[in-house]
């Protein structure tokens, strides 16, 4: 179980406790991991547990990082998941004094996409960034810094985060802790895999379609998209795909998440926009009463594609929980044009890939082609050097339509619920960046990922709560959506669900 204080249980929740069971009832498995008798202290406290441990002197920074390193290594041997290595930038870190932060002595991970310490190699998942040292060090790097975690290295994407798995021809295949030969999700799948397996308890992740929530989804952890703007993306730019982009963290307990948006989110300079300031701390959202929420649940997609029972079932099963709960649930759904919010998101994430490799280009004087991109992204780019800049502004309008319309929607709910994805987690292979036909590609991932992205294009805060479990042993999210700039409610829900039907225990045997 993870350590530390928790908000205090109603009696309504220990009533649901039991509609939870159902939804949660996995036995605990040991992780294979090596006793040296410090070893279990990353798989059984969440990291301000960890930190707390460090204030009390019980284990010091210098012990947690060696640790968090031999694991890093024996899972990498089996799962892949490490990127970057920054081994002796961290022991430096903690030998020049760690600052004084609520995550002082963590052991902490960088997903390794458009995330930058200055001096330092970051991949993004491409052979086209073999060689691309940081110029400056990302503004969220240095706020990590300043909460004291200890950055030892970076997570495994695909090139340039395309695709929701993490296959790539730069780093290999990142395997799911829970079966070796399904995806991990992505594109932030390294990230999943390092929490899961037990190497540490949270680490930095980005979603610009749902990259942060589908890994969690399919690695059974808690992962929280925050709201556009919440969260600094500068110094070099500070919006990604037109504002669809945004970082957090994948974790497993929900008080993590909070604490570390804390510590994370606010203005940066020259942003363009920034999400509205909170009521207090996210970390006192945690345990405090969401009230009676109006919850719409839809289970269908957009587009009339399939969705697997067992992840119909699963946002269904969370609808009966939250009802258990005292919440009020309700089949809804706002009602959107599909056709006109896809060509508006491909249109500005074809034009963003394609600027992406020409100043990559110019940068290093090497044509891109085949030999250092993959067949999707060489997609994107040739399309991108085709779309007119009014395509552009077309799409950047059709999103702000979309979001005024799902926001006129949410002024009858407070929350929306579906499915995270709408499937299990797919074997490897299915949703690389180099298949046998692209279009075959395209078509896999919307009917994979049919509810994620809207999040991404209004703007709104989204998270995948790992309330479920497939027939065939493999984890299944589910997913809640708030209004715009309101994290506060989506915490005070997770907590909730995470005291009516627990998670922490539930590991998978790596």
């Amino acid at each position: 179980m993870m350590n530390g204080e928790r908000g205090g249980i109603s009696r309504r929740a220990l009533m649901a406790v039991a509609a939870g069971a159902a939804i949660a009832s996995v036995p605990r498995t040991a992780d294979g991991a090596r006793d040296d008798g410090k070893s279990h202290v990353l798989r059984e406290h969440d990291a301000l547990g960890l930190a707390d441990l460090v204030t009390r002197k019980e284990v010091s920074p210098a012990e947690l990082l060696e640790l968090a390193i031999a694991r890093a290594e024996e899972v990498d041997r089996k799962l892949n998941f490490m990127a970057q290595r920054h081994y002796d930038f961290a022991r430096k870190a903690i030998a020049a004094g760690l600052p004084d932060g609520p995550f002082t002595g963590v052991p902490w991970l960088l997903k390794d996409l458009n995330t930058y310490i200055a001096g330092e190699q970051t991949g993004n998942g491409s052979r086209y960034y073999r060689n691309n040292p940081g110029k400056a060090t990302s503004e969220l790097v240095r706020r990590h810094q300043k909460a004291g975690l200890v950055i030892f290295g970076k997570t495994t994407a695909p090139e340039y985060g395309l695709t929701p798995t993490t296959e790539s021809l730069a780093t290999g295949l990142t395997r799911n802790p829970w079966n070796s030969d399904h995806s991990a999700g992505g594109s932030s799948g390294g990230a999943a895999v390092a929490v899961a397996s037990g190497v540490l308890p949270a680490a930095h992740a980005t979603d610009g379609g749902g990259s942060i929530r589908i890994p969690a989804s399919c690695c059974g952890l808690f992962g929280l998209k925050p709201s556009r703007g919440r969260v600094p993306m500068g110094p070099l730019h500070t919006e990604g795909w037109g504002g669809m982009s945004t970082h957090h963290a994948i974790t497993w307990s929900v008080r993590d998440s909070a604490a570390l948006l804390d510590a994370t989110s606010g203005p940066e300079l020259g942003s363009r926009y920034a999400a509205p300031t909170p009521d207090r701390p996210y970390r006192d959202e945690v345990g405090r009463d969401p009230g009676r929420l109006r919850i719409a649940l839809n289970v269908a997609t957009m587009a009339g594609t399939p969705v697997d029972p067992e992840c119909v079932e699963a946002a269904r099963a969370a609808a009966r929980l939250c009802e258990s709960l005292g919440h009020h649930v309700e089949d809804a759904a706002p009602k959107l044009d599909l056709d006109a919010i896809g060509r508006a998101a491909f249109a500005i994430i074809s034009s963003s890939i394609a600027t992406e490799i020409q100043d990559r280009k110019a940068a290093t004087g090497i044509e891109p082609g085949p030999d250092v991109l993959e067949a999707v992204t060489l997609a994107y780019y040739q399309i991108g050097l085709k779309t007119p800049g009014v395509a552009y502004a077309r799409g950047n309008n059709d999103l702000q339509t979309a979001a005024v319309t799902v926001a006129q929607f949410m002024e009858r709910y407070d929350l929306m619920l579906s499915p995270t994805v709408a499937e299990p987690p797919p074997m490897l292979g299915v949703l690389s960046l180099s298949p046998a036909d692209v279009s075959t590609y395209f078509k896999a991932v919307a009917a994979y990922t049919p509810f994620s992205a809207l999040q991404n294009q209004t703007g709104q805060p989204s998270m995948s709560v790992p309330l479920a479990m497939s027939k065939s042993g493999l984890p299944i999210g589910v997913m809640f959506s708030a209004r715009y700039g309101d994290e506060a409610t989506l915490f005070r829900l997770a907590a909730q669900l995470e005291q009516a039907a627990p998670w922490a225990g539930r590991r998978a045997a790596i």
